[in-house]
């Protein structure tokens, strides 16, 4: 059955959206879309399937080389490639990486260079202009909920990876199509599924005063933990597949209200090129130390959260999440996946500067994401 919301943008949510994009692509008065994609997408034959399903043309131009954290040269290729075949909107296909990428290039396209000028940390957000090229996402993860966020995160070229934020980088439209998430390997549902379910919860104990955001992100919260290890299983049922593209939709749709510690620690890690480290990955790994870290100046929100996820009333919640990244087979510490601490200075002090770390409910310096970091090695 097809949904149709309008909160923030315009989504298609149900199985066999897809198909659908055509009539998107009329109702923004575009017809010549740059596609951008991952060549782990290729390969893997969900843009095939993507390909077939929406019918576009087969010489529609695309974009194949979005590396996993988007760089500010991947935009700058993307661009040029854009530019090359006159394109006048673009279509992203895949995860947060591709979506965020192509965000990158819609800005880009009608807005001069260089991009970093447009960086929340540089005061660039009120540079951002509502002339940005049209944008249709379609996620192939439920996770990073970039198709309906108002945030791209892209690494410059010194490794600083940098927040892009204004409400003209949303996407036009969000195909949020279910199929487009059956073949996603298990490691990466459960790393996206954990990205979702940090964006719901430190959605809901950022300071910030928003119910109705608050209220979202606990459903969404809910319907994850009930559908995770269900979608990162063995045999995972459509349903649980459903319900966590749902939850990661929530979970974006809340964190207009702001995020936190674990983002911020993320994102400055994200950052390192050599290292490639996954986004929902990292947040999984970082979220018990962290949430240990707030649980002092939070505590009725968190006995809501206890609520929300079944819980009993003293359960440790920092300790729930570390033994579901184990179920799910995710590292747990940063060590696992080649962190050392010869970057924890350069990244605590990224973490200092990043736009999630003043919506984090306790006040935190360097040395307190130094002792995160070294809690979490």
């Amino acid at each position: 059955m097809t949904t149709i919301i309008n909160y923030l943008t315009r989504i298609r949510f149900g199985r066999g959206e897809v198909g659908h994009i055509d009539e998107e692509l009329r109702s923004l008065g575009v017809s010549r879309p740059l596609l951008v994609t991952d060549k782990g997408l290729m390969e893997s034959g969900v843009f095939q399937s993507f390909m077939k399903t929406s019918q576009l043309p087969s010489d529609t131009p695309v974009f194949q080389d979005t590396p996993a954290n988007p760089t500010e040269s991947a935009v700058g290729s993307a661009l040029a490639l854009l530019q090359k075949h006159d394109c006048d909107s673009l279509i992203a296909v895949g995860g947060g990486s591709s979506i965020d990428l192509a965000k990158g290039v819609a800005l880009l396209a009608t807005h001069a260079p260089p991009l970093r000028q447009y960086a929340v940390i540089e005061g660039g957000a009120g540079k951002i202009q509502p002339d940005v090229l049209p944008l249709i996402a379609v996620p192939t993860t439920a996770g990073t909920g970039s198709e309906v966020g108002r945030a791209s995160l892209i690494s410059m070229r010194d490794e600083h990876k940098l927040g892009f934020i204004s409400p003209y980088l949303i996407p036009s439209v969000a195909v949020c199509d279910p199929d487009m998430t059956a073949s996603l390997p298990r490691y990466l549902t459960a790393a996206t599924g954990m990205d979702a379910i940090a964006h719901c919860v430190e959605t809901f104990l950022s300071p910030r005063v928003n119910p109705p955001a608050d209220a979202i992100a606990m459903d969404g919260l809910k319907r994850a933990i009930q559908n995770i290890e269900d979608a990162a299983g063995e045999n995972p049922s459509m349903e649980a597949r459903n319900e966590m593209m749902m939850a990661a939709l929530e979970g974006a749709l809340a964190f207009q209200k702001g995020l936190g510690a674990v983002h911020s620690l993320s994102h400055a890690l994200g950052g390192f090129h050599e290292l490639k480290l996954h986004h929902g990955t990292l947040n999984a790994i970082l979220m018990p130390a962290v949430l240990r870290f707030n649980q002092p100046h939070c505590e009725t929100k968190f006995a809501t959260l206890r609520e929300v996820m079944g819980l009993s009333v003293d359960a440790d919640v920092s300790a729930f999440f570390a033994e579901l990244n184990a179920r799910l087979g995710l590292p747990g510490r940063l060590g696992d996946i080649g962190v050392t601490r010869e970057i924890f200075d350069k990244t605590a002090d990224w973490a200092c500067k990043d736009h999630s770390t003043p919506t984090n409910p306790r006040p935190v310096t360097k040395a307190d994401f130094l002792e995160i970091l070294a809690e979490a090695l």
